[in-house]
């Protein structure tokens, strides 16, 4: 952290004192011509040393707000280059369920979990894909958090993008997570890929065998699955639950033969703490280069201004100086 002046001249504003100090002395020889003719005894000395110290200081703490004072704080962001993480939100219709109108839905729960997931993993580059039948990327692996916090705001959204079959009961294909290996999501350089899916897990059949094979071709990607779902959970529409859906039991099933294939691990949303513990273990460390700088700036300015008032207030009602 460093101190700037953006204005240093400003300091000259120190000199005005002069002027008043002037007055102040021209002020007092009047004051005592008159106090001796009228026989009265002049102020204490201390009096006038605690006027000419409260003039003093606000005229050095205007010179130094006139100065524009800034403290800077510079931060240099070091990223891995051996290591990527991509989050898959799964946003089909049944990501939509709460135990009730008053609670977090499934997808809500899955972006906290993603923002709080991203935080623990500080100079990794990080992605965000959004899935159903289908898996769509919108941000791929970059070490800039606001940017990961931005995209899983605004561009995450229920169905989006809408599966490929409108009729389909259930939306979810896990199969669509193969994509992510052939379509070269991440950086050919990178050696160490990790894939956190956030689904409810609630799928069609998982060809698990593809699935495991692609992921486990060197360099391997590892698979972490975490399930947000509750057995009570339904769907509402005008504060009704839909009766098409109920939870699929068999959720949890499907998420563990499909980390099974992939030599994965499979967390519910409560254990979410293990599995950000899995993620440091499996990303170990590596090597680092600095891509660019973050810096803060606060001005003290209006500090300096207003405290230089309090110094002015013992000048106020003294007509005895």
């Amino acid at each position: 952290m460093t101190l700037v002046f953006l204005t240093p001249v400003g300091t000259l504003l120190m000199l005005g004192v002069v002027v008043p100090l002037v007055a102040l002395l021209v002020v007092r020889r009047r004051a005592r011509r008159l106090r001796r003719a009228l026989g009265v005894s002049e102020p204490s000395i201390r009096r006038l040393a605690t006027l000419l110290v409260a003039l003093l200081a606000a005229s050095v703490l205007v010179g130094l707000a006139a100065a524009q004072p800034v403290l800077e704080q510079t931060k240099t962001a070091r990223v891995r280059t051996d290591a990527e993480v991509f989050f898959v939100l799964d946003v089909s219709r049944s990501m939509l369920a709460q135990d009730g109108r008053a609670s977090p839905r499934r997808l809500d729960r899955a972006k906290a979990a993603a923002s709080t997931f991203r935080a623990s993993l500080s100079g990794v580059p990080v992605g965000i894909a959004s899935m159903t039948s289908r898996v769509l990327p919108h941000l791929f692996p970059s070490a800039n958090q606001d940017v990961f916090e931005t995209t899983l705001e605004r561009s995450l959204g229920i169905e989006r993008p809408p599966p490929t079959s409108g009729i389909a009961t259930t939306a979810t294909d896990l199969s669509a997570l193969t994509a992510i290996r052939g379509l070269r999501y991440f950086s050919p350089s990178t050696k160490r890929k990790l894939v956190v899916v956030l689904t409810d897990g609630e799928s069609v059949a998982v060809s698990n065998a593809r699935v495991g094979s692609l992921y486990r071709q060197p360099p391997a990607i590892d698979l972490m699955l975490i399930q947000f779902w509750n057995r009570d959970e339904r769907v509402f529409t005008r504060n009704a639950p839909e009766a098409q859906y109920l939870p699929d039991p068999s959720a949890r099933a499907i998420l563990e033969r499909l980390a099974e294939s992939t030599r994965g691990s499979v967390y519910s949303e409560g254990d979410l703490g293990a599995a950000i513990q899995k993620s440091r273990e499996l990303l170990g460390a590596g090597p680092t280069v600095v891509r660019g700088e973050s810096g803060s700036r606060v001005a003290l300015a209006p500090y300096l201004a207003f405290i230089a008032f309090l110094p002015l207030t013992l000048l106020l009602g003294r007509p005895d100086i």
